[in-house]
């Protein structure tokens, strides 16, 4: 089967290897659709692992199953997680199961950006779920993305009414812009350096789209009757937004550190103010199958409307423009790969 072979952002490789075993356990799927996502082109964070084949926001259908497993079919529709929680452990038990050391060590094999995978049983048990029959396999690509988006904002308690920043209007801020509308935010706004992303961010519905250059804060106070924001979603890893996003943060406000810095970065805290201030400062990592279920459920109903961000759908041949796209972000929004076309 082919595969798309990551080496670094300006090597991806169309490669050959053998279509993966299934044991009695697992199943097999192929692969309809896999979204290019932002960490993908992490190249720090990647390059390590490399050569390897990336992909983790995938739809596709089911073509063998283990005789062991009952839940599903072949011909099944299915959105594949490919971390897992192990859903015993104390993190897990206290709802935080995206530290969960089961969840950091699992993964489909060999990854979104091939023609078939094999889901481990520990997946097929807790990281399958059928996609309803009114939601295309690119809407099925979207569910891992925003299920990360749906756990950010539930660990942040976004409240109706409340005024949201979210700096960075790639996919990952703009998919937060279209759940914080979709909860009943107040006023939503977002930055960026990108034109065309200020555009869609508009086009998306923000109250306003603010060129990253301006003086964001008091261009916030301007736009929300002198206050700052309730809740600011960091969705770049520059570190002058992160730096940026504690001058935006109202008094009893939340940030929200959705992407990481690069490796060894340090943020320098005014903790006597956020102290007297009372301003959380939130992480937030991956999702849960709780937040998967969750995003299906949002994309089936249309709440959350996800197949007008995909701007370029590609031949798995094509995956090198592909994976130039996303890192450059200019003029894409999200890169689907559709390993069998």
């Amino acid at each position: 089967m082919k595969v798309g072979m990551y080496y670094k952002n300006s090597d991806v490789r169309v490669e050959e290897i053998p279509v993966p075993k299934i044991s009695d356990d697992e199943i097999l799927v192929k692969v309809m659709a896999s979204g290019i996502c932002g960490s993908d082109v992490m190249e720090w964070y990647r390059i390590k692992k490399a050569p390897i084949v990336l992909g983790h926001e995938i739809a596709g259908d089911i073509v063998e199953v283990g005789k062991n497993v009952k839940k599903y079919k072949v011909g099944d529709r299915v959105f594949v997680s490919h971390h897992i929680p192990c859903n015993t452990c104390r993190y897990c038990l206290s709802g935080n199961h995206t530290v969960c050391d089961t969840l950091h060590t699992t993964n489909f094999d060999p990854g979104g950006f091939s023609q078939m995978l094999r889901v481990p049983a520990l997946n097929v048990d807790r990281g399958v779920f059928l996609l309803p029959d009114e939601m295309s396999y690119d809407e099925g690509a979207f569910v891992e993305p925003l299920a990360c988006v749906v756990r950010g904002q539930r660990a942040a308690n976004l409240k109706p009414g409340q005024t949201v920043l979210i700096l960075g209007s790639g996919i990952s801020g703009l998919l937060h812009l279209k759940l914080a509308i979709a909860l009943g935010a107040g006023k939503v706004i977002t930055t960026d350096i990108n034109e065309n992303r200020l555009k869609a961010a508009k086009r998306f519905g923000a109250y306003d789209a603010i060129p990253a250059g301006e003086n964001i804060p008091k261009r916030l106070k301007k736009l929300n009757d002198g206050r700052l924001a309730d809740l600011v979603i960091v969705c770049t890893g520059a570190l002058s937004v992160f730096k940026q996003a504690l001058k935006c943060v109202d008094r009893a406000g939340t940030v929200l550190f959705f992407a990481p810095t690069d490796p060894g970065v340090d943020l320098p805290i005014p903790v006597n103010d956020f102290w007297r201030n009372g301003i959380t400062l939130l992480p937030s990592y991956g999702n849960s199958p709780r937040d998967a279920k969750d995003a299906i459920e949002l994309i089936r109903s249309k709440r959350v409307i996800v197949d007008d961000m995909v701007t370029d759908r590609l031949k798995l041949e094509e995956i090198a423009k592909g994976f130039k796209l996303v890192s450059e972000g200019k003029n894409s929004i999200k890169v689907i790969i559709l390993p069998n076309s």
